[in-house]
């Protein structure tokens, strides 16, 4: 019995046999076959051992000790080159490297300790894959959602984080960019019973800083308009929940439409909750007032690119939760 080894990468192993019949004469014929597939297989095994493997070795059901074995006789029996023998160890160590920084894998965190970003700005916004449940940051297709001026809700925590159900994706920005200290995480957990967006860190006034915040565009076609328009609405409506030693915690809904000149400008409504226990916030169009170049003495008008959930202000340790965001109607 003559048996070929094909690789695909450098976990998943292929394993194609020739199996003569006892009773078959091996004809000159067979044997020069048996010659040609045997130049054939050494000449196509380094484009295969350049390919992605990872679903091969799942659909064959080999043991990740077995495809290594089958990797080392197969690199013995053909001699590969070093430079791809030794491709295997340092493919292990960058996935190490990208684990331990949070790019891949169930322990992907929004740690935006360090990132730097103004209040509304895009900089230093930082993109997670942390769920409670592991590594889950699939998205669906365009298609498949229905815009926040449609449906209302701009995030129900229905999708996989950092996703929102209206097709954007949530992000953390810090001060840090003015100079400021402060730092945060970012992740979709349970807390007091509900699965949220839970923001945790600590607000600095140092060195005239003193924010961190969570923050989504609304806009499903970004590439056709950035801005969508809520005007059909009467306000922005959220459940929130936060801890803390006070009797009451403040925070702020900041939003950005086409009047915010510049990347600290934003139309703000600041709103009251007690620690410890959920509720449900609505904030009407009329109580946001304008900060910053453009904004500023100019009535708000509810054409929004941006909404962000904001602890500002105040220098603090913050835990603040999301279970819900959306626009609501006066009935």
């Amino acid at each position: 019995r003559s048996s070929y080894s094909l690789i695909l990468g450098f976990e998943s192993v292929v394993v194609a046999q020739l199996r003569p019949s006892p009773t078959l004469i091996v004809s000159h014929t067979y044997h020069s076959l048996i010659l040609l597939l045997d130049k054939m297989l050494q000449s196509l095994l380094p484009i295969l051992l350049l390919s992605s493997s990872a679903d091969v070795g799942a659909a064959f059901q080999l043991p990740l000790s077995a495809t290594r074995q089958h990797h080392r006789h197969i690199s013995n029996q053909y001699h590969l080159p070093t430079t791809l023998q030794a491709s295997s160890d340092g493919d292990n160590k960058a996935m190490d490297f990208l684990r331990k920084k949070g790019r891949i894998g169930g322990a992907a965190n929004m740690d935006f300790a360090n990132a730097m970003g103004l209040d509304e700005s895009p900089s230093g916004g930082t993109k997670s894959s942390y769920h409670e449940d592991g590594f889950k940051n699939v998205r669906k297709s365009k298609s498949s959602y229905i815009p926040c001026t449609i449906s209302g809700v701009i995030d129900d925590m229905s999708d996989p984080f950092p996703f929102t159900s209206s097709g954007s994706q949530w992000q953390g920005i810090t001060d840090r960019v003015m100079g400021g200290v402060s730092n945060g995480s970012l992740s979709r957990e349970t807390i007091g019973g509900k699965l949220a967006n839970v923001l945790r860190g600590n607000v600095s006034l140092e060195n005239d800083g003193g924010f961190i915040q969570m923050a989504t565009d609304l806009s499903l076609e970004p590439n056709v308009d950035v801005f969508v328009d809520a005007l059909e609405y009467d306000g922005v409506e959220l459940e929130v929940y936060c801890e803390g030693t006070g009797v009451e915690e403040e925070f702020n809904v900041h939003l950005r439409t086409p009047a915010c000149e510049r990347q600290n400008s934003s139309y703000r409504s600041t709103f009251p909750i007690r620690p410890g226990q959920w509720a449900t916030v609505r904030l009407p169009w009329s109580g946001f007032e304008g900060y910053g170049p453009g904004p500023d003495g100019s009535p708000f008008m509810a054409s929004i690119r941006r909404l962000g959930v904001v602890s500002i202000g105040e220098a603090k340790e913050v835990v603040l939760a999301v279970g819900q965001i959306g626009f609501y109607n006066v009935i």
